[in-house]
């Protein structure tokens, strides 16, 4: 009898492409990963792994192998979800990505209702980019995900995977408090054509739509400095080096840093996105409700 534990470590490193990836994905060390691997070896009779450079790669009856655990294990994540959803109960454990401004704009308040109005269900979290966010809940490593996209830049749901709005969440221009706009009611971008930039580091989706943005509007920005976190940007923008965008969303407010509204909105917007089969599940429709309730009054 094949173990369904072993079985979910082959897929892990299927999916991940290497042990220490596995590893990082069940949350466990790679001697534990190297462990279970050994033992389907012994269950199968056959060699599952094989070096490859200074990694490994599945053999041939490996890959045959984990092809059948990836089938086996999403028959059991729908047996688990039919269970839960004939059951009624929100019980169980929650596994919930976001990004940081959301993680921390959003997770407090429904994280404290979830803990209140459904003891039994554990919500494990951390904090991931959407682009990466959506590839941990399309590999099973994540059962709900919250992503963004813009206005003016929107980001296709790939497929067998559903999502819910949460909310629009406004952006300003970010920056010192000395600048001769900061005491405007609202700017232009086109204000900042000869700007110093700060942004998101360049291939993230964010930068995307920032040098989409700007272009749009005529403006090749000169981007001085790269920061994905926007506590690093204000800091950056506070010392005078440049100016940013920034959505309210968890947003820090340091001293030395003004934030004015763009005359001509721009907004991103937000959701949670999970598997389809995952949508039958009590806790997984608990944690929206209770994500679309702290994201209520934050809407801007």
């Amino acid at each position: 009898m094949l173990n369904l534990e072993r079985l979910r470590t082959l897929d892990a490193v299927a999916r991940h492409g290497s042990v220490s990836g596995a590893a990082d994905g069940l949350h466990v060390t790679t001697s534990a990963v190297s462990q279970q691997l050994s033992k389907l070896e012994r269950e199968v009779g056959q060699q599952l792994l094989a070096k490859n450079g200074r990694g490994v790669r599945l053999t041939d009856a490996g890959l045959l192998l984990a092809e059948h655990a990836a089938r086996i294990l999403s028959q059991v994540q729908m047996a688990q979800a039919d269970i839960e959803a004939q059951r009624g109960r929100v019980v169980g454990e929650v596994r919930l990505a976001a990004f940081p401004t959301a993680a921390r704009g959003l997770f407090p308040d429904a994280l404290a209702a979830l803990r209140a109005g459904h003891p039994e269900l554990r919500v494990r979290t951390t904090e991931l980019e959407p682009e990466p966010g959506v590839r941990a809940v399309m590999r099973g490593d994540a059962d709900l995900a919250i992503v963004l996209d813009w206005s003016n830049k929107r980001a296709p749901v790939p497929g067998g995977l559903e999502r819910a709005h949460l909310l629009d969440d406004s952006a300003d221009v970010a920056l010192p408090t000395g600048h001769p706009l900061a005491g405007r009611e609202a700017v232009d971008l086109e204000d900042f054509a000869d700007e110093e930039w700060v942004s998101w580091p360049e291939g993230e989706f964010c930068h995307d739509w920032l040098m989409f943005t700007l272009r749009s509007q005529g403006i090749e920005p000169r981007i001085g400095h790269f920061a994905g976190e926007h506590h690093t940007q204000l800091a950056l923008v506070a010392a005078g080096l440049g100016v940013c965008i920034t959505p309210r969303l968890g947003r820090p407010v340091p001293a030395g840093v003004a934030f004015v509204p763009v005359r001509q909105k721009v907004r991103r917007h937000i959701y949670a996105t999970w598997r389809a089969d995952a949508g039958r599940r009590p806790s997984v429709r608990a944690v929206v409700a209770a994500l679309r309730a702290a994201a209520e009054p934050l809407a801007s």
